[in-house]
């Protein structure tokens, strides 16, 4: 069955899925036709990402529960003492409905309500917000499973690619597209990054928030339209390349925050340099002048070429955006030997950082 015939008895539209939005100039969905031996992505296969990321949560559950938070205790990961707050009607009203931080005036009125002093009342909701932040252990054992996966994609996918030619000459990359037949290890290896990313959205509001929380949906928004679009095209061999050199420098920055849990201060920072180097080489170097550069000159312009070339440059900013912080991170706080918060660092009353605190999380 051809691609669009498939789709149609999906219920999807025809008109959506017209070659001439998704394929060269020239090319049809006849010519991604499968056979008994070739193989070409299917874009109904993308729904398997859906159990796919509900079971990547399932699995990071029984992973921090019986790996990463053993490995804490054993390692001397511990939690800071924080002082319990006496129960309040008022104040815990005003907390949960109005704001975490009240104003001058209104410390004033809730001082006057409830029968304490005003500073009373201030370290009440002091305390009341130290309450809500996450503890140093949720904090492990979310980079620690951060950091298994990308370690094993990395690696996993460097294992895939190395004996392939268009992964060391990526003009060979756009050769006979979009003919290009699919190796079905790499299409389930495509549709687990999918379903990863799908699993981090799907998590975002329970794991530790960020300041650039807004930045890392974007990040993920984008993610996972790339990976959507480029299997549907048949931009597997390029989405490859592309995941790769962004998982190269992500398990590197998950190690420097577990080192950092664990107070190893020296060996957090220089990992935390590798990261830098490794980060900026493969996100301002690699990623614009070698994978990006190929994208642009050897691709023909269809609308799904130009889609992904304006999620490409959004992912452009946000690496601009987090290599300015941590440059910023690593002049002002390591180098100098300063104690500041900034743009990366959780909120108010969490534990800091100087290798956190700027690091960007993908």
């Amino acid at each position: 069955l051809s691609v669009p015939t498939v789709l149609t008895r999906m219920g999807v539209s025809e008109g959506f899925w017209h070659h001439e939005y998704w394929l060269p100039p020239g090319a049809t969905w006849e010519d991604l036709k499968e056979s008994a031996d070739i193989h070409y992505p299917q874009p109904r296969h993308l729904l398997l990402c859906i159990p796919g990321a509900l079971l990547l949560i399932f699995v990071r559950c029984i992973f921090e529960r019986t790996v990463a938070l053993p490995l804490g205790r054993a390692l001397g990961v511990s939690d800071k003492q924080r002082p319990k707050v006496q129960t309040n009607v008022t104040l815990e009203g005003f907390y949960i409905l109005l704001g975490r931080i009240p104003k001058k005036e209104e410390l004033v009125s809730l001082a006057k309500q409830s029968d304490l002093s005003v500073k009373k009342v201030a370290t009440w909701f002091r305390h009341r917000r130290a309450q809500d932040q996450p503890s140093l252990m949720k904090k492990f054992c979310e980079v620690s499973w951060r950091f298994t996966f990308y370690f094993i994609s990395f690696f996993s996918g460097l294992a895939l690619l190395y004996d392939k030619p268009w992964f060391w000459d990526h003009t060979v990359c756009w050769l006979k597209f979009p003919q290009q037949p699919l190796p079905p290890v790499l299409g389930w290896f495509y549709l687990l990054e999918l379903s990863f990313y799908c699993s981090l959205v799907a998590t975002l509001p329970f794991d530790v928030k960020r300041k650039d929380f807004k930045q890392q949906i974007i990040h993920h928004i984008a993610t996972i339209t790339l990976i959507f679009i480029s299997y549907c095209a048949n931009m597997i061999r390029f989405g490859m390349i592309i995941l790769l050199v962004h998982d190269a420098s992500d398990y590197i920055l998950e190690l420097a925050k577990m080192l950092h849990y664990l107070k190893w201060k020296r060996v957090c920072e220089a990992v935390f340099y590798v990261f830098t180097v490794v980060f900026i080489i493969s996100r301002l170097v690699i990623f614009p002048l070698i994978v990006y550069y190929y994208f642009v000159t050897k691709l023909p312009l269809f609308p799904i070429s130009c889609l992904i070339n304006a999620f490409l440059m959004i992912l452009q900013l946000l690496h601009i955006f987090w290599s300015y912080l941590i440059i910023q991170m690593i002049f002002s706080v390591i180098l100098r030997g300063e104690k500041r918060q900034d743009a990366r660092s959780d909120t108010e009353e969490s534990d800091r950082s100087e290798a956190e605190d700027l690091a960007k999380n993908k």
